[in-house]
């Protein structure tokens, strides 16, 4: 598979919390329509990379180009570049589902209404049930809605934080089959999980462990990677 343009380049990201070093020097570059796969055990820095690159947290140390922009001097381009997914939901869960998609596409390259009968969103399936409070959605549901929040501007870049743990297998579908649509289109996919379809979509995988980034194989099974997140022999 041909390399597209370089999008992503991230150099010696540091980051730690008192004394503990969550991300020791963490090097990562990722090329338009691809898909960067991120596995490892709870607390070893998956979660934190992702907020670092989205600009949540700031790094002690590194640098992070989006689209040859350092993205740490120039943030106003985070929000042009960069979408993100946390596994949080981020709506507001009294409005409607409408209400919050305008509290987000008020600034929006695209039209709403254009998107949710036709577009994107439609994909998502999302005008099946937008007139719903976010409350009285299932979670499938809310991560459509999440991952239609986070696209609203167009992102080259698109974090995703383990979007189908707990989700049956319908909504895993659907968001899949999003994710690879916008993937065709150009668009390039981080994705934290341990789910094997999602590990499937994956044009590179890579273990995180004491603070780094390990790179393994892309065909790995699920078994074969939890032997490398355990350190227990090769894929």
């Amino acid at each position: 598979m041909s390399r597209g343009k370089e999008i992503l380049q991230m150099k010696n990201i540091r980051k730690r919390f008192g004394r503990h070093h969550v991300l020791n020097g963490v090097s990562l570059t990722c090329s338009e329509g691809s898909c960067i796969g991120i596995a490892g055990v709870n607390g070893s820095g998956k979660s934190t990379l992702l907020s670092v690159i989205a600009g949540i947290q700031k790094p002690d140390e590194g640098q992070i180009y989006i689209d040859g922009i350092n993205i740490l001097k120039n943030k106003k381009y985070i929000g042009k570049y960069i979408g993100y997914v946390p596994q949080e939901n981020p709506l507001i869960e009294d409005l409607s589902v409408n209400d919050n998609l305008k509290l987000w596409y008020c600034d929006s390259p695209y039209n709403l209404k254009e998107e949710l009968e036709k577009g994107f969103l439609r994909s998502l399936g999302i005008n099946e049930f937008q007139k719903k409070a976010v409350k009285k959605l299932s979670g499938g549901m809310k991560k459509r809605v999440s991952i239609a929040a986070a696209v609203h501007n167009a992102p080259k870049l698109l974090l995703l934080d383990e979007p189908s743990a707990a989700l049956d297998l319908i909504a895993k579908k659907t968001i899949r089959d999003y994710l690879k649509e916008y993937m065709s289109e150009g668009g390039t996919v981080i994705i934290v999980t341990h789910d094997q379809e999602e590990l499937d979509m994956c044009n590179e995988l890579y273990v995180i462990s004491e603070g780094r980034l390990k790179h393994i194989q892309n065909n790995v099974r699920v078994e074969g990677l939890l032997r490398e997140i355990s350190g227990r022999g090769q894929v």
